[in-house]
C-alpha cells in the first residue's frame, strides 16, 4: 500500500485510465504467452538441479509446484519459495531442505542473469540509468545515509554477539533436539546449493536460464507495443525496463504490488527524460504500463496458481496410493 501510494501520488487517475482505454491488448496477450513459457522453462531447469541430488521428478509436478509458490507469494512476501518446497515434498517426497537449497541457487543464477541485462543497459542506455539513479536518490540526505550506516553497524554487532554467545554455550545448545534439526536443515540447503557443481547437463542448464530471461524480456518488451507512447521503444529500452521492473519485484511486497508500479513510474520517466520528453508524461505512461504489465503477471499467477491446487492434490493422492 505504501509503494502504491508513492506510485499514484501527484497523478490524476482519469489520465491513467485514458491510457488503458486506447491500449492494444493483443500485445498483452502475446506477452502473457512468454510469461507462461518462463514457468515451463523454470520447471525443466529445476529438474536439472534436483537430478544430482538423486531425484527425478515429472516436469508437470515441477511446473505446478512453481505455480503454487508464485500464488503463495501474493499472500505473504517470499513465502512462495517455502510453499514450493513443501508442495514438491507432497507430490515427489523430495526433502524440503534440499529442494529449498536449489531454489536459493536458482535465485543466485537469476541474479547473475539480471546483472547481464544490467550490463546491456549500461552499454546501451547509460543516460537513462543516470536519470533513474538521480530520481531514486534525489531525496536521500546525509542524515538518512548516517542512519543507514548506524543500522548496519548495529546489525553486524548483533551477529558477532550471537556468534560469541553460541561459541561459549555451544555444548549446552547442542543438547537440544531443535539444534540438530536446524543443523540438518542447513546441511540439506548446502547440498541443494552445491548441486550446480554436479550438473550432468550444464549446457542445457545455461540454455534454459537464457530462455527464462528471454521470456521475461519479451513479456516486458511486448507490453510496450500496447501503448502508443511506448510503442517506439527500442530493444535497448526493453533492457532498461526489465532491469527496473526486476528491481521493483525484488522488494519484499506481496507479488511486487506497488513496488513494481513505483519502479516503472520512475523508470519510464527516466527514459522520457533521456529522450528529451516531458517527465510528467513519462510518469503517467510509466504507471499505465506498470498497471497493464503487472495485471497481466497477476492474472497468470492467480490462474495458474489456482489450477495448480487440484493438480497437486491429485498428484499427492496418486503418490500416496502408490500409483
Amino acid at each position: 500500500m505504501f509503494f502504491m501510494w508513492l506510485a499514484v501520488r501527484g497523478l490524476e487517475f482519469q489520465k491513467i485510465a485514458g491510457y488503458f482505454a486506447k491500449a492494444n491488448y493483443f500485445w498483452v496477450l502475446a506477452a502473457s504467452v512468454f510469461g507462461v513459457l518462463a514457468y515451463w522453462f523454470r520447471a525443466i531447469r529445476w529438474n536439472l538441479l534436483l537430478e544430482p541430488l538423486g531425484y527425478r521428478i515429472s516436469n508437470s509436478n515441477s511446473f505446478w509446484t512453481i505455480a503454487f509458490g508464485y500464488l503463495m507469494n501474493l499472500t505473504i512476501p517470499r513465502s512462495g519459495e517455502l510453499a514450493r518446497s513443501t508442495a514438491l515434498f507432497g507430490v515427489e517426497k523430495v526433502p524440503v531442505e534440499k529442494s529449498f537449497g536449489t531454489i536459493i541457487l536458482e535465485r543466485l543464477v537469476d541474479l547473475v542473469c539480471m546483472f547481464g541485462f544490467l550490463g546491456l543497459t549500461l552499454i546501451f542506455k547509460y543516460s537513462a540509468i543516470v536519470s533513474f539513479y538521480n530520481f531514486v536518490t534525489e531525496e536521500n540526505n546525509k542524515t538518512t545515509q548516517a542512519g543507514t550506516g548506524n543500522r548496519l553497524v548495529i546489525a553486524v554487532g548483533m551477529v558477532l554477539l550471537l556468534g560469541i554467545l553460541f561459541f561459549i554455550f555451544r555444548k549446552n545448545v547442542e543438547k537440544f533436539a531443535i539444534y540438530r534439526k536446524v543443523v540438518d536443515f542447513g546441511k540439506g540447503i548446502f547440498h541443494g546449493l552445491t548441486s550446480i557443481f554436479k550438473l550432468k547437463q550444464k549446457f542445457r542448464f545455461i540454455l534454459l536460464s537464457i530462455a527464462i530471461w528471454m521470456c521475461y524480456y519479451l513479456a516486458a518488451y511486448l507490453v510496450c507495443f500496447a501503448l502508443p507512447e511506448t510503442s517506439e521503444f527500442t530493444f535497448a529500452d526493453g533492457f532498461f525496463i526489465i532491469v527496473v521492473g526486476t528491481l521493483g519485484m525484488m522488494v519484499p511486497a506481496s507479488g511486487g504490488i506497488g513496488a513494481f508500479h513505483f519502479a516503472l513510474k520512475l523508470g519510464i520517466m527516466a527514459l522520457f527524460l533521456s529522450m528529451g520528453k516531458n517527465p510528467e508524461e513519462g510518469a503517467e505512461v510509466g504507471l499505465s504500463y506498470a498497471f497493464i504489465s503487472h495485471t497481466m503477471q497477476l492474472v497468470i499467477m492467480i490462474v495458474l496458481g489456482m489450477i495448480s491446487i487440484p493438480f497437486l492434490a491429485k498428484a499427492r493422492a496418486n503418490f500416496g496410493s502408490g500409483d
